[in-house]
């Protein structure tokens, strides 16, 4: 495997893990020679753009007798090894996807290795292994052919699956819009009951996981059973969601604050990448405490791109921090509370009013506007985060993307390289949400207090995040 190129060796400067990158790709070079180094520019669903390397190749499957050679394509991530590829069959011009268990209509792999990614117990070796393994059981790509050749009994199933509905032909498949909620509870009760009266869904299904702490509220919904509510306890009922609300949580008693966290992310690796695989086109959205741990656990667990895992974080806090400034305080502009959910969380205020058709943007932090948000906190005091109120919240981020509103919710998202963060963090940040995710809005030079609490987040929460086992 050349790595010796200029290009290459240009990319590999900005990986976080150069050393131990390249020690990955030369053990796969050793097993799997056929798989060769490239650069490449990934775009991802929020149609952000980032250089990257990417390895390009066939692997041997054995299918029916006969040996073929599938083509595939591996992006690696600026934090490979420690985060997993994103996976992409290349079928040839003469190859067509069949979209099945373990590969999506636009090529995408989704296996149970790239789902539970732990370096260094996984590798890219194991990852290419499980997927031939998988490919033999399940070939995922076929022969193109032509109409006239096309086997009876395959067009049969497909006429069988085909409704005639309003006037229209209509596939069975036909995507509805449907949201699960996972762990019960008062708080996954308030979501259940707030994004039914907030949003427009065909179905919802409630999910009590067993080994949660947040438990109840399923018997009574069985009992006085709602329209177009599931309750179930198996995971694999939240198949096809477009919305995924996680409010689960299992606390210990442990004494030390780490040993508490530690508890809920080992219930996390049972339930995200169950949730990843069953719904692998949905948006995550995160109620579980600590909010920015647990939306940070869940992107690593899930192996989605950041912009689809989100956290609740302080979206509410910032819906009523705008309310205090437009009915109290007469000031008319967008307003969200950014940083970490505590007592570090920041105020901050847009540059354009309300009613504005100007594009978005924070203000700089300056003298004239500090003394006006800090008495809009000081109003904001003492209001607390009843379950109601989180649940409401959740529902409106949860519109927000199923009607691809494009509104901008202060949410946890991945605030790496905003602002100057260079750590792997998540923080409230405000974010355009809509259909595809999430979407930051630009950084800025915030105040020498603001920043100070901002980097002080940072610090804590890079701190725990290396002390848990994800």
């Amino acid at each position: 495997m050349d790595l010796k190129s200029e290009k290459i060796q240009r990319i590999l400067s900005k990986y976080k893990f150069r050393d131990v990158a390249v020690e990955e790709l030369q053990k796969i070079n050793r097993i799997f020679p056929d798989m060769n180094p490239y650069t490449g520019t990934y775009t991802f669903t929020d149609n952000s753009q980032k250089e990257l390397l990417k390895l390009t190749g066939v692997i041997p499957v054995k299918y029916d007798g006969r040996s073929y050679n599938f083509p595939i394509q591996l992006w690696l991530l600026d934090s490979f090894p420690f985060t997993p590829p994103i996976c992409l069959l290349k079928p040839t011009s003469n190859m067509v996807i069949r979209e099945g268990k373990h590969v999506d209509s636009k090529g995408r792999i989704h296996l149970p290795g790239l789902h539970s990614w732990d370096y260094p117990k996984s590798s890219v070796m194991g990852l290419l292994n499980e997927m031939i393994a998988k490919f033999e059981e399940d070939p995922p790509l076929s022969s193109r052919t032509t109409e006239d050749t096309k086997d009876p009994h395959e067009l049969m199933a497909i006429v069988s699956n085909l409704q005639i509905n309003d006037g229209r032909v209509r596939h069975q498949d036909e995507q509805k819009i449907k949201v699960s909620v996972i762990g019960g509870g008062d708080l996954g009760m308030a979501c259940v009951m707030s994004i039914l009266s907030k949003c427009n869904v065909d179905k919802l299904v409630f999910i009590n996981v067993a080994e949660s702490s947040t438990k109840g509220g399923t018997t009574d919904l069985e009992l006085f059973s709602l329209p177009k509510v599931q309750v179930s306890r198996d995971i694999s009922a939240s198949a096809g969601s477009r919305v995924i609300v996680v409010t689960a949580n299992s606390w210990s008693s442990e004494e030390s604050y780490v040993k508490v966290v530690q508890t809920n992310v080992d219930l996390y690796r049972g339930i995200i990448p169950n949730l990843g695989h069953h719904s692998p086109n949905a948006i995550l959205l995160i109620a579980s405490q600590p909010v920015d741990i647990m939306t940070h656990v869940a992107w690593r667990q899930s192996g989605f791109p950041p912009t689809r895992v989100i956290g609740a974080g302080c979206n509410l806090d910032s819906e009523r921090l705008s309310y205090v400034l437009d009915i109290k305080l007469n000031t008319h502009k967008p307003a969200w509370v950014i940083g970490e959910h505590s007592d570090n969380k920041v105020p901050v205020m847009s540059n354009v009013g309300l009613s504005s058709n100007g594009a978005l943007e924070i203000a700089p932090g300056s003298n004239s506007t500090k003394p006006l948000l800090d008495r809009a906190f000081e109003l904001m005091k003492n209001q607390g985060q009843r379950s109601w109120s989180v649940g409401l919240s959740v529902a409106d981020i949860t519109n927000s993307i199923l009607t691809d509103k494009m509104k901008t919710h202060s949410i946890s998202t991945l605030a790496q390289g905003w602002g100057g963060i260079g750590a792997e963090v998540f923080l409230s940040l405000p974010c355009i949400m809509g259909a595809n995710g999430s979407t930051r809005l630009a950084g800025v030079l915030l105040g020498p207090e603001e920043d100070s609490k901002l980097r002080t987040s940072v610090n804590s929460l890079s701190t725990l995040m290396s002390q848990i086992r994800i």
